[in-house]
Formats: structure tokens, C-alpha cells, sequence
């Protein structure tokens, strides 16, 4: 492909050059370009790419594309001899390039976007682990990893960049994938990350506040979610799956129609795809689901009533793009729980440790409520270790605090990705609703030293939760990333706590 031809399927303001070269790259970071690579200088949230193109011309740069020309020196690109496209739309421009870099795997992909607060990720992997069974290859864009065609690697953002994401489109093409799941945060619809990707299935899982160091307002973020279904930036989805318990599914659904998709709605006893009846069991939950597809009776081996959501919001995706209602309902008791996503962690402990990614206080609700219910026979304790990230929502603390105390017998605070902000400051600030809330409660800013305090409170039928990180595997501190595991920290812990009180298979 040449520069010539790559800029045809640009919507272009200004005059894009002459060049014949071939294009040997598209980059929007400098320092990845290379010989022949086109440069994409645009804004972004903490930096403007057209600060760069000096770099990028040096690195061997065969054309620029920028969003904002004035900001560059002309004569240094037209000394250079360099090709400049000038875009509106700089990420749209990015859109476009990889796209067509990439050789448009959008065309050859059957895509599934996934946005809401909470359950975005276990929906996106029970999602992909049906159409998985039902023989489809399929690339998966998430938060714990990325899936190409069976492949798994590390996940950088939850949406990335549109060129990262068609590079990963275009792999798992070539290795025979036609389906793509994807996780598509606020951050990304809002800032056009998903451009010129056509979703198939859109769905909606909720909305509770979060992500407002961001929007600011509950409206702009709903407002952002509202983007892949509305048809008024992304082309409407043919289907919108919606959780028909949020109170915005009405509001959602009305606009999905008017933009011309088939809505299906789904709930524990609402919706048109739900679960009509259910019985939670120890390793999972029994339900009777009634849909416009047929019904059945199915066992899952994920827990609690977040998972039964979860479970029908794929169920339904992965109706909507073509897997029999029959081979659904044989496949769901062979789907697994998702790692991070109320993990058990088992050393031969007489208690239970959960290992969750609830960091809102809408999760953390949930994630209590679902440990009541297992120790609501017994009486058991429910123990919870949470914190709050730093430089993110500081509005949602005292409502974590309020929520964990609520829902919890005796609550832990510590840290969780304490950034830039000192990690005492932001617990001084959960405080207050831990207070509230009538709750006992220990402050302790070191994760690790917070992790043993609550396995050591610990008796047996109790049921302590370690909330906040779930699959992630560092801590930031300041600007450091440092290697860290709930899960491992929780496994060494009840190792060393079971040498000391003669229980565990760790000894």
C-alpha cells in the first residue's frame, strides 16, 4: 500500500501530498516509527501527538497526518519532503489508516462490544467460551488479557488504540478468527477508540458511578456508554443485548430502536431473555431460563446473582450471533469462572477467601451481598479488605466505605493503586463511611500487612473477601509499578498462617 492509496480512505480537510512509497507502518506513538511508517500526530488526553512529528521524521517517517497542522513547523516536513494529510478528526484519521493498513479485518470479524460499569469483562469471556464451543475462532479485547485465535497475551488498555486493535483484528484473521469480543470502556467510546469497527451485538451490562475523575457527570458518562448504540457517532448494532434491571434500560432500548436495532432485554425474572426462577448452590446456581428461543433448565458453575446477569447477557450475544439455543444451554455448565472475577483462592483453609476486582461501590454491594448468601445458613462472617485507587473518582470513597461496612462484619482498608496520592490521605477519606456505616474496621495502608490482618481474623465457616486489584498483577505507587498478586500474597499467607495452626494442603 502507498501513501497515495492509504489517503483515499481518509476523510481528509487539507491537501494530502503525492507520494508513491509504500507504507510500511501506521504509528501514533514516535518512538515506534520506523522507515516508512505514516505518523499520526493527533491529540490525546495528556499528550499531543503533533509535539512529536520532528521525532517522527527523524525515525524515518514517510508521511504525517495530523489533526492539528499549525501547531508543527511546515517547513521542517516540506524540507523533509514529507507528505502531510490534514484530518478533523485525528483518532478517526487513526480509524481510517489502520483500517486500511491492516487490510480491513472489521469486514471479515462479526463484532461484539461489551460497555458497561461492572461485569464487562466475565460477560466478554463467557461470551467468547460460547462461541468458542460453538466452534467459532474468535479475538478477544479485555481488561485481564487479550485472546487472538486461542493465543493469549498481556492486555495493555481495556479498548486500545484503534491502530493497536486492528493489528490485533488483523492476527487473529489470518489465523481464521471470525468473531471479535470486545470490551468497550467510556474513555474509548468517548474518545472514538472504536471507530470504524461495525459492532454486530452491542451490550449494555449497568451503570453506577465511576470513571467521574473522567465524565464529571453521571449524564456524560451514561452519555458515552449511550454512544455504541444510538447510531449518532458509531453505526447502530443490528442487535442491543440490555440489562433490564438498570434503571437506563428503557431510556437505552428507545434509542437503540429508533436507531434501527433489534433490542432483546434480559434479567433474573425481567427481560425477554431471563432466568425466571433460580437456586444458588455452593459451586454455583441452578436456573430455569425462559426466552423468545425456548426454554430449559441449566446448571451453572458460576456464583451468585451478578453471574446469573453476567451469564444471560452472553447467553443472549451469543445467540444473537447465530449459536443454537440447544448447544447454548449444553455449553453453559462447561463454562468456568473468570480469573479475578470471585476467585477462590483454597490452601485447605476451614474458610473461604475470595479473590474479586470490585472497586465501586455498586461492586462491592454485590460482592458482599453474594457472601451473605453463602453464609447465610451458618451465620458466618463476612470479612472484606478493600481500598481506593489514587488520581481516580474521589467521590466514590466514603461510599466504598459506606458500602463494605454495610455489608460486611468486620472491613479492612488498605491500599489499592495509590498513584501520585498518599495512601493514608485516601484512606482518610474512606473513613468516614466506614464510620457511618457502624462497622469494626482496622486502617492499614501496607496491601500485604492488610491481606494477613484479615486471613488472621479469620474462623472457620467465615468468608473474607479481598477486593479492588482481582487479576491484576502489580501495585503503583507513586510512579512505580511494582509486581503484586492478591491471589499469590492470599496463597503464601494461608501457607505460612497454616503451618502455625495445623490446617491447609500448603504445608
Amino acid at each position: 500500500m502507498t501513501w497515495n492509496e492509504l489517503i483515499e480512505e481518509i476523510t481528509a480537510v487539507g491537501a494530502g501530498g503525492d507520494s508513491a512509497e509504500p507504507v510500511t507502518g501506521v504509528e501514533y506513538d514516535s518512538r515506534k516509527v520506523r522507515a516508512g511508517s505514516v505518523f499520526v500526530a493527533m491529540k490525546g488526553g495528556s499528550t499531543d501527538g503533533n509535539r512529536y512529528v520532528e521525532k517522527a521524521i527523524a525515525a524515518g517517517a514517510l508521511g504525517i497526518i495530523t489533526d492539528s497542522a499549525q501547531k508543527f513547523d511546515h517547513l521542517l516536513v516540506f524540507e523533509a519532503g514529507l507528505p502531510v494529510l490534514e484530518v478533523e478528526h485525528g483518532r478517526r484519521a487513526l480509524a481510517q489508516a489502520s483500517a486500511a493498513f491492516f487490510g480491513h479485518p472489521e469486514r471479515t470479524l462479526a463484532a461484539i462490544g461489551i460497555t458497561g460499569t461492572n461485569g464487562k469483562t466475565t460477560t466478554a469471556f463467557l461470551t467468547e467460551a460460547l462461541l468458542n464451543a460453538a466452534a467459532r475462532k474468535t479475538v478477544l479485547i479485555g481488561t485481564i488479557e487479550y485472546h487472538v485465535a486461542g493465543e493469549v497475551r498481556p492486555s495493555v488498555h481495556t479498548t486500545p488504540e484503534s491502530r493497536d486493535l486492528f493489528e490485533l483484528m488483523a492476527e487473529g484473521v489470518s489465523r481464521g478468527a471470525t468473531e471479535l469480543v470486545t470490551e468497550v470502556s467510556s474513555h474509548a467510546l468517548d474518545q472514538g477508540r472504536a471507530t470504524e469497527v461495525k459492532f454486530d451485538v452491542a451490550v449494555f451490562t449497568n451503570l453506577t458511578r465511576d470513571h467521574l475523575d473522567y465524565h464529571q457527570t453521571m449524564e456524560k458518562y451514561f452519555a458515552a456508554k449511550r454512544l455504541l448504540f444510538d447510531g449518532t457517532v458509531y453505526p447502530a448494532p443490528r442487535v442491543a443485548v440490555i440489562n433490564a434491571h438498570d434503571p437506563r434500560a428503557e431510556e437505552l432500548a428507545e434509542a437503540a430502536r429508533k436507531a434501527g436495532a433489534e433490542v432483546r432485554t434480559y434479567g433474573i425474572g425481567v427481560g425477554e431473555w431471563r432466568a425466571a426462577s433460580y437456586t444458588l448452590t455452593p459451586s454455583g446456581a441452578a436456573l430455569q431460563l425462559e426466552t423468545p428461543a425456548g426454554s430449559a433448565q441449566v446448571t451453572s458453575h458460576l456464583a451468585g446473582e451478578v453471574n446469573i446477569l453476567n451469564l444471560l447477557a452472553a447467553f443472549t450475544a451469543a445467540h444473537a450471533r447465530g449459536v443454537a439455543f440447544a448447544d447454548l444451554v449444553e455449553f453453559v455448565p462447561k463454562l468456568k469462572p473468570v480469573p479475578g472475577r470471585f476467585q477462590s483462592v483454597d490452601a485447605g483453609q476451614p474458610f473461604t477467601v475470595i479473590v474479586d476486582y470490585a472497586h465501586t461501590d455498586d461492586a462491592l454491594r454485590n460482592l458482599t451481598a453474594l457472601a451473605r448468601q453463602m453464609t447465610a445458613q451458618t451465620g458466618k462472617r463476612v470479612i472484606t479488605l478493600f481500598g481506593c485507587g489514587g488520581d481516580r473518582d474521589r467521590t466514590k470513597r466514603p461510599r466504598m466505605g459506606q458500602a463494605a461496612g454495610v455489608g460486611s462484619d468486620y472491613v479492612v482498608a488498605t491500599s489499592d493503586n495509590p498513584r501520585s496520592e498518599e495512601p493514608l490521605a485516601i484512606l482518610a477519606e474512606i473513613e468516614p463511611g466506614l464510620k457511618s456505616s457502624g462497622v469494626k474496621y482496622r486502617i492499614e495502608p501496607d496491601r500485604t500487612t492488610a491481606i494477613r490482618l484479615a486471613l488472621e481474623a479469620a474462623a472457620a465457616g467465615d468468608v473474607v473477601l479481598i477486593a479492588g486489584k482481582g487479576h491484576e498483577k502489580e501495585q503503583i505507587i507513586g510512579f512505580t509499578s511494582i509486581p503484586f498478586d492478591d491471589t499469590e500474597i492470599a496463597l503464601a499467607t494461608l501457607a505460612e498462617l497454616g503451618k502455625k495452626m495445623g490446617y491447609g494442603n500448603l504445608q
